[in-house]
């Protein structure tokens, strides 16, 4: 994984002199309700985003926190904002991301949603229920499409099979920075092992540890690529 400036505060300059360093981090999974009471979703625990948000304000940074439904307490020096749906998270996201020098993209959208909420809770029948569904927002696409030249945008990918192919093709065509390629196993639990890509870069295997360990890996990434940036 690259490397970036030496641990310390990191600072770019602006037009006032110089200012922390602004990233937007989601986390979490999103519900996308059938009825008032039962929601598609899945089984993200949000670990790998907070982890990754406390050890970029323990960096210096100033963390926007974007979550769903979990329950972690905020890391000290995050601001959080709490969201439910995929579409909640993407009008959020919208409203901060042009005040933002780069964004971590680690929750796990719901790729689906109903096309109709039912107003009251549906029975249950001996009958067999379709339920027709859409495409939630792509959240990630959405921000790199509008990012600024010097924004750095950082996906994740949880693939079972052809993995590093699917997300290689994931980076290529949201116009990514770098990705972050974890497995299932990864869901709900406090460990991983994950890869990582950059253009320019060969893939780096990280084994199997706790998401705070990988969670500084991927800061110091983050560091690297937004010097980087500053030096187009």
């Amino acid at each position: 994984m690259p490397r970036g400036p030496q641990p310390g505060t990191p600072r770019r300059l602006s037009g006032r002199g110089v200012r922390p360093l602004r990233v937007l981090i989601t986390a979490g999974p999103t519900r996308e309700y059938l009825d008032p009471v039962r929601y598609l979703s899945n089984d993200s625990s949000g670990r790998m985003g907070f982890a990754i948000a406390a050890a970029a304000a323990r960096r210096g940074m100033r963390v926007t926190l974007v979550h769903g439904p979990v329950e972690l307490p905020v890391p000290p020096g995050v601001r959080a904002v709490r969201v439910v749906s995929a579409a909640d998270m993407l009008e959020a996201c919208l409203k901060l991301w042009p005040r933002q020098d780069a964004l971590i993209m680690a929750a796990a959208v719901a790729d689906y949603t109903p096309i109709r909420r039912a107003r009251f809770k549906r029975k249950k029948s001996r009958r067999p229920v379709t339920v027709r569904l859409k495409p939630t927002p792509d959240i990630l696409a959405e921000l790199s499409r509008r990012r600024r030249p010097d924004q750095i945008v950082v996906g994740f990918a949880l693939e079972d099979r052809d993995a590093r192919r699917r997300a290689r093709k994931k980076l290529e065509q949201k116009r990514l920075d770098a990705i972050i390629l974890n497995r299932p196993s990864a869901i709900g639990s406090t460990e991983s092992a994950i890869e990582v890509y950059a253009p320019g870069y060969n893939w780096r295997r990280c084994p199997r540890r706790p998401k705070s360990r990988h969670a500084a890996a991927i800061v110091r990434l983050l560091d690297g690529l937004l010097a980087k940036a500053r030096c187009r």
